[in-house]
C-alpha cells in the first residue's frame, strides 16, 4: 500500500488516500479502511462446491482467488479455516494459499461455527483489527454463523456475496436478508476490490487492473482494445514527425514502462 515510499493508507481512522493529491477530506469516511481489515475465507471446500447452486463455482473461485491476491498485494491479514476437511466436505481449494502464502489456517475441532473455536476467534483478535470481510460456503452457514456472532462482538462486517455459495436461490436470498437486518454490509469481490483501490495514481495499478480481469473477465478486453488504441495513436504520431503522448491512465501508463 505505497505510493513511492509513503503509505497510500494510514492507520489514523480517517481512510483518507496520501497520494501527493489535495482530496476532498470526507471522501471515504463511508467505506472501509484497508489498514484496518482482515480477510477471513472459510470452508472453500472441494465437497461443498458440489452443493452451490446460486452461483457457477469457477465464478465463485475466480473471485475468492482474485481477494486473496489482493490481500496479499495490500499486505491484509488472511484467515482460512476448513468444516471436517479430511470428511466429506473435502480440502480447501488450493488457490487461497497459493495466492496468499501469507495467510493463516485455523484448525477446527469439529465446530460448525468457526467462531466456536477459541483459536479462530483468538487468532481474528490478535490481528488487531476490527473490520472483517468474510466469504465462503456455504453462505447461509459458514458465513452467517461467524459473521452474526463478530457483529455481536462489535466487530464491522461484511460479507462477499460472490466469493461464497449456497445451496439454493432461496437460500442466498434469505442469508442476505437476515444479514442486511442484523447490520451486516453484503458486498461483491469487485466491490471490495474498488474500495481497496480507491485511486489509480498508484504505482500498483496494472496489477490491480489485472484483479478486475478475475472478477470481471470483460475488463481485459477493455484494457486490450484501449491499449490497442493507444499503440495505433502512438505510431501515427510518430510518423507524422509529432511528440509521442504518453498514456495519463496509470494501469496504462505502468505497461508503457515496461
Amino acid at each position: 500500500m505505497t505510493n513511492g515510499n509513503d503509505p497510500i493508507f494510514r492507520p489514523d481512522g480517517k481512510n483518507a488516500i496520501h497520494d501527493g493529491i489535495d482530496h476532498e477530506p470526507g471522501g471515504g469516511k463511508a467505506l472501509f479502511d484497508p489498514t484496518d481489515t482482515v480477510l477471513l475465507l472459510l470452508d472453500h471446500q472441494s465437497g461443498l462446491f458440489q452443493n452451490v447452486k446460486d452461483i457457477a463455482v469457477a465464478e465463485l473461485r475466480a473471485n475468492t482467488s482474485a481477494l486473496a491476491k489482493l490481500a496479499t498485494l495490500h499486505q491484509i491479514p488472511v484467515i482460512t479455516t476448513a468444516s471436517v476437511p479430511d470428511g466429506p466436505n473435502g480440502p480447501l481449494m488450493p488457490e487461497i494459499h497459493e495466492a496468499a502464502p501469507h495467510a493463516v489456517y485455523v484448525p477446527r475441532k469439529g465446530e460448525v461455527n468457526a467462531w466456536d473455536n477459541a483459536l479462530f476467534v483468538k487468532t481474528v483478535r490478535e490481528t488487531g483489527k476490527k473490520t472483517l470481510i468474510i466469504a465462503g460456503v456455504w453462505t447461509s452457514v459458514c458465513v452467517m454463523f461467524p459473521a452474526l456472532d463478530a457483529k455481536a462482538a462489535g466487530f464491522k462486517v461484511y460479507a462477499v456475496m460472490d466469493a461464497s455459495g449456497d445451496p439454493s436461490e432461496m437460500a442466498s436470498r434469505t442469508t442476505l436478508a437476515r444479514f442486511t437486518q442484523a447490520g451486516i454490509i453484503p458486498t461483491t469481490a469487485n466491490a471490495v476490490i474498488c474500495e481497496m483501490h480507491r485511486t489509480w495514481n498508484r504505482p500498483d495499478a496494472a496489477k490491480l487492473a489485472e484483479l478486475y480481469t478475475m472478477v470481471s473477465p470483460n475488463y481485459r478486453a477493455v484494457m486490450e482494445s484501449y491499449q490497442k488504441a493507444q499503440e495505433v495513436a502512438g505510431a501515427r504520431q510518430k510518423n507524422n514527425g509529432q511528440k509521442d503522448v504518453r498514456s495519463t491512465t496509470p494501469d496504462l501508463a505502468a505497461s508503457q514502462r515496461l
